[in-house]
């Protein structure tokens, strides 16, 4: 069994995985989706005409099911790029969902949403700033270019 190499690709895929199983839930119990987000369920039968919630639901639980199997396929590989590349977007996705929920726009219940992105994004930050210094030689160390020679 494979397993991710690194601290930061252990945050990426956990990530990933819940991700994808909340993508599974949503897709197979959408109400549960709803109800973990704060959202009111409408009993079946009892949606307007025009009512797209499902749809929308399907489509956002499709992309995170997609979005968790990319992130665990990046952790696998140990695609170092493709973790950075998630901070400043799971920050932006965290400021959106939080304005979401200030602005009257979705229920408190959502802000969860914005700050496991946020936390997350932040986790794997901190995570590649630690790789970064261990990864670089120490400037005393013989082995650095930057010592002089015996």
């Amino acid at each position: 069994m494979r397993l991710p190499r690194s601290l930061s690709g252990w945050t990426i895929a956990v990530f990933g995985v819940l991700a994808a199983a909340l993508g599974v839930v949503g897709l197979v119990v959408p109400d549960a989706l709803l109800t973990v987000m704060g959202f009111e369920t409408v009993p079946d039968g009892g949606r307007a005409d025009g009512d797209h919630t499902l749809v929308f639901l399907t489509a956002s639980s499709m992309a995170a099911l997609n979005m968790g199997v990319y992130y665990v396929l990046a952790a696998l590989a140990d695609w170092k790029p493709f973790f950075r590349w998630t901070v400043p977007f799971r920050l932006l996705t965290c400021a959106v969902f939080t304005l979401a929920v200030v602005g009257g726009r979705a229920p408190a219940g959502f802000l969860g949403v914005g700050l496991w992105e946020g936390l997350g994004a932040v986790v794997t930050g901190l995570a590649l700033r630690y790789e970064k210094g261990r990864a670089e030689p120490d400037a005393a160390s013989p082995a650095s270019p930057a010592s002089p020679a015996a």
